[in-house]
């Protein structure tokens, strides 16, 4: 199976957070499984960072990086055809980055 991590799920997976569930936790975990972080949860995390509504214990641009490798979890770009995913999608999510990471989900 193909995962695509939301960035508040990366988040609590690399924290060990006690609301992620142990059946996502595992899926994670699963050597079967392919799981990916996009760049968009990259990009979010360094900008609710700079507002100071994302404490990390190092910045971002080397704490994000670092546990990806880490958790052996690779690296997703936003590309061109995900973007134009974005005519497709009906106005149900506002937030900007959740809209992209259901673009490249498709």
């Amino acid at each position: 199976m193909r995962i695509l991590l939301d960035t508040h799920i990366f988040l609590w997976f690399i924290s060990g957070h006690t609301q992620l569930s142990t059946d996502a936790r595992d899926a994670i975990r699963d050597p079967d499984n392919e799981v990916y972080l996009s760049s968009v949860s990259i990009w979010e995390a360094i900008v609710k960072y700079h507002l100071g509504k994302l404490p990390l214990p190092e910045p971002p641009e080397t704490y994000l990086p670092k546990q990806r490798n880490l958790h052996q979890i690779a690296s997703l770009g936003l590309d061109e055809s995900s973007v134009i995913q974005l005519v497709k999608l009906p106005p149900l999510h506002r937030d900007p980055f959740d809209r992209m990471l259901i673009c490249q989900a498709l």
